[in-house]
C-alpha cells in the first residue's frame, strides 16, 4: 500500500473529540430506590383495591419499614412517598358516559 499525497486531507476527520464518554446508567437515589421498591411492595401486596382501614394500617406500617431502611431520607421525602404510593394504590377510574362525551 503506498502512502497517497493527500492521505491528511482523505482522513476521516475526529468528531466530538471533546465530548465526554457515556459513563452508563446512573446510579439511582435513595428516594427513587425507596419509591420504586413501595411500587413494587403495593403491587406485589394486592392493596389497589383493599379496604380502607387495611390500606391505611398497610402504609402505616410500610412507610416506617422504608423510613427504617433508606435512614437518609428526609421527612418531607416520606411524606411524598407516602402521597405518591396512596395515589399509586387508588383503584382505575371509572369513565360514565357523561365523562366520555365530555371527552370527545
Amino acid at each position: 500500500m503506498t502512502d497517497h499525497p493527500n492521505h491528511e486531507y482523505m482522513a476521516k476527520p475526529e468528531r466530538n473529540s471533546g465530548a465526554r464518554r457515556y459513563a452508563g446508567p446512573a446510579e439511582p437515589s435513595p428516594f427513587e430506590q425507596a419509591r420504586d421498591e413501595l411500587f413494587q411492595h403495593i403491587m406485589r401486596c394486592g392493596v389497589v383495591g383493599a379496604d380502607v382501614g387495611h390500606v391505611d394500617e398497610w402504609f402505616g406500617d410500610t412507610i416506617k419499614y422504608l423510613t427504617e431502611r433508606f435512614p437518609e431520607l428526609s421527612e418531607q421525602q416520606i411524606s411524598e412517598l407516602d402521597t405518591l404510593g396512596k395515589r399509586f394504590a387508588q383503584p382505575p377510574k371509572i369513565r360514565t358516559e357523561s365523562d366520555a362525551a365530555s371527552a370527545a
